[in-house]
């Protein structure tokens, strides 16, 4: 395809939003569709009917862009504060209710858009699906500890991709499945826990991000980089 389209899911958070932003700006794109809570067609990482309403919307002819097939989809969701609950710094602040909030925003979410979007990939063209992680979901790269649910819950994520990215690329040889680490940025998710001198624009994580995707080859397998295009060991 000589323009293609793409999809950001999670469209309204800072690095979703500069997602969007790049491909308007990129002539050979020729749709782009963000989708969060607050967009027209909307979905809830809590509601997964809604999730298969914005799918089954982009697949109709009488949908909003009509039948779509996306080289890029980009999953930017997630949260690190959840219900006014940051990171756990030590073992007693552990609590059910807040690991299971980490894991239902972090990781089924997550899961549950790969069930719903896999679908609109292309079956036998290069395209790619994304999914935001972070250098703390790395088991191996795990040398501080705290933050037990946001680890836990990317890590899951990672888990989720992988798999999911092993059995789809029997059907979909030439598609790119990636976990990104995209930096410290500045965010609502960071403000918290750095200054924002300290942290990068989204437009530049996810300039570096667009460059380490476009070299990456299709291997079967998802691949865990970080915004320098460095491996992160799972």
């Amino acid at each position: 395809m000589s323009q293609y389209q793409a999809l950001v899911l999670g469209a309204s958070g800072a690095i979703g939003n500069a997602f969007v932003s790049h491909f308007q700006q990129d002539p050979g794109c020729a749709l782009v569709v963000g989708l969060s809570r607050q967009s027209d067609l909307h979905f809830e990482l809590e509601n997964e009917a809604s999730m298969a309403q914005c799918a089954a919307q982009l697949q109709s002819p009488t949908g909003p862009y009509g039948v779509c097939q996306f080289k890029w989809i980009i999953d930017a969701t997630g949260a690190l504060t959840i219900d006014t609950l940051g990171p756990e710094k030590r073992i007693e602040a552990l609590n059910a209710q807040q690991l299971l909030r980490q894991f239902e925003v972090n990781a089924v979410g997550p899961a549950l858009l790969m069930k719903h979007f896999f679908p609109l990939l292309p079956a036998q063209e290069p395209s790619c699906y994304a999914t935001l992680s972070a250098r703390v979901g790395s088991i191996e790269d795990n040398h501080k500890g705290g933050w037990y649910g946001y680890r836990a819950a990317k890590a899951a994520r990672n888990m989720l991709l992988q798999t999911a990215a092993i059995e789809v690329s029997r059907k979909k040889p030439l598609c790119v499945f990636a976990a990104l680490q995209p930096g410290t940025v500045q965010s609502k998710l960071s403000s918290n826990f750095v200054a924002a001198p300290d942290a990068m624009a989204p437009e530049e994580s996810v300039s570096k991000l667009m460059a380490v995707l476009s070299g990456l080859k299709p291997n079967g397998r998802a691949q865990f980089v970080d915004h320098a295009g460095q491996v992160i060991p799972w």
